[in-house]
Order: C-alpha cells, then structure tokens, then sequence
C-alpha cells in the first residue's frame, strides 16, 4: 500500500513539474509521517479542549467541583485545567457585555383604572458572574419579571395624560425601583425607556366616546352662559337708557322754561315765536287757515267752497 502512494505522490510530482522524482524508498517515510499527522491531529485537538479553558473577551468563566464554585476566570485566553475531563468538574461560560431586553406589549391600569399598552426597553449587564449564576435560576427571567412589576406599580399610580407627559421621569423613576433587587443577583439596568404607549381599541372608543360627550356637554354650558351673559347686558344696558332718558325727560320741561322765560323778556320774538309754534299745530292735509284776511273779506262758507276735498267734502276752514 506503501508502494502505491509513492508511485502516485511520484506521479502527481512529475506532473507538477517540481524536479527530480524522489525514489520510492524515500517516499515510503514521508507518506507514513503525514498520515500518521493526519491521524494525530484530531486526537491532540481533542486532548487540547479536554485540558484547556477557554476565556473569550467579555466573558467570565466559573469552574466549579461538585457543584462548588472553585475558580472564576476574566482573563481572555486559554487556562491548562487537568480536572476538566473530570465528571464533577463543570465549566460555565457568563457574558459580561452589555444587552437589552424589549417587553412589548405590557398590560398596565393607570390610576383611572385604564388599560393601557406600553413597551419596555431597557439596557442590562452582569456586573458578578458568581451572583448571576448562584444567587438567581435564572437571572433574566427574573429581571424581565421585576421590571414588568415595577412598571405596573408606578404607572398604576399615574393618569393616562401624565403617563404621556412624563415618561422620562418614569424611566429613571423604574430604574431607581428595580436596582436594589437587581443588584443581589449581580445584574445592573443601566438605561429603561418608556415606549408607545397606547390604549387598547375597545378602551379608546369608549374614551373618544366620553370625551366627545363632554365637549357636547361643555358647548351647550358655554352656550347657555354666553345668552345669559347677552341677556343680562342687554337688561343692564336697558336699565342704564331708561334711566339716562328718564333723566332727560325731567330735564326738558326746564330748559323749555327757561327758554321761555328768556324770550319773554323779548316780547318781539316771544310773539314771532308764539305765533310760529301756533302755526306748526295746523295739520294742512285737514285744516285750511285763511290768514290775514278779515271776516269781512272772506267768509268761512266761501273759503269752504274754494277748497274741496278730493270726494266734494269740505275741510274744515279757520
């Protein structure tokens, strides 16, 4: 069998035109150094992780011996352990990088009572590999967990609106609620946001419904103050007139007499004016006032027949 693989690792050489063919007694050697490579290889490979721990960057690895914790390993490299292969040696990687975790579709009741939606996200490390792995079964359920809670506690404490308006505020406020009990188990939440917060369907008709009731309800309330508010500044208004003009009324028979009083001492122009206020009592449409003429020079039968009525009826003569 040896002799074959000189003769075609000969001809594959020749091929290749890399010089003289080596002789097949010196060929014999080579192949049997390099199957027995081949066939080593593994094996070493195998030995090499049954023996070796291996430290990636960011990770911490815990040995433990009969399920005590006997070696906690940070630096990233390889750390010869004979007693690996040992069945109660066991080896236990931990992640010490930063992640996030996102809760979507959280169930919280505000201080109202109203359901609402609301996602969280935050940011979480382990800070004690021992902690994380000893102190809790299982460190992210439980920090998912706390966090769910200490969400429903502090929103449950708040109204819808302020839950919008102040989610910042809320974030730091469940940050500072979950690290005391994140901290025993070797966990720290460095940064919690509070997302799309929303209500669900059913609760939001309902709402728009109330809300939109109560617009209905505080326009007619506006409304009816407004005509109130017209109704009484009209009265007002009406009060403040009659007044003003009651006072007027009692003022122009006054001036009226004073006015006379004045003329009178005037007798020209107290006549002129008593005769000018006597004329303006005639109507014209049914008096006739011959005036300037004697009772000789016309008569009231013939002043009667000069000015007739359209239907032949006199008007009345002076």
């Amino acid at each position: 069998m040896r002799s074959a693989l000189a003769a075609e690792l000969n001809s594959a050489l020749a091929a290749e035109g890399l010089g003289s063919v080596l002789p097949s007694e010196e060929l014999v050697p080579l192949v049997g150094g390099l199957a027995l490579g081949a066939a080593v290889l593994p094996l070493l490979g195998r030995l090499f992780k049954l023996f070796f721990v291996e430290v990636e960057d960011a990770h911490a690895v815990l040995v433990t011996r009969f399920g005590k914790l006997v070696a906690t390993l940070k630096e990233p490299g390889l750390v010869f352990w004979p007693s690996k292969p040992m069945p109660w040696v066991k080896v236990k990687s931990v992640s010490l990088a930063k992640d996030f975790r996102l809760l979507s579709g959280v169930h919280v009741n505000d201080a109202r009572g109203t359901t609402l939606l609301v996602d969280l996200w935050f940011e979480v490390r382990v800070v004690d590999p021992v902690r994380a792995l000893f102190a809790v079964e299982d460190w992210d359920r439980a920090v998912k967990s706390l966090v769910m809670h200490a969400a429903t506690s502090i929103l449950g404490a708040r109204e819808f609106g302020e839950i919008l308006a102040d989610r910042d505020v809320l974030a730091r406020l469940l940050k500072d609620e979950v690290a005391p009990e994140t901290a025993r188990w070797g966990v720290q939440v460095e940064h919690t946001f509070i997302r799309n917060v929303t209500l669900l369907p059913e609760v939001a008709r309902h709402m728009f419904s109330t809300v939109s009731a109560r617009l209905d309800q505080a326009k007619a309330l506006i409304d009816e103050q407004a005509r109130l508010d017209v109704a009484q500044l009209e009265a007002d208004t009406q009060a403040k007139v009659a007044a003003l003009v009651g006072e007027a009324k009692a003022q122009y028979p006054l001036e009226i007499g004073k006015a006379l009083a004045e003329l009178k001492r005037k007798k020209p122009v107290y006549e002129a004016y008593a005769e000018l206020y006597r004329l303006s009592q005639l109507r014209p449409q049914r008096t006739v006032a011959f005036r300037g003429f004697s009772s000789s020079d016309v008569r009231a039968v013939e002043g009667a027949m000069l000015d007739l009525q359209p239907g032949g009826e006199p008007k009345p003569v002076l």
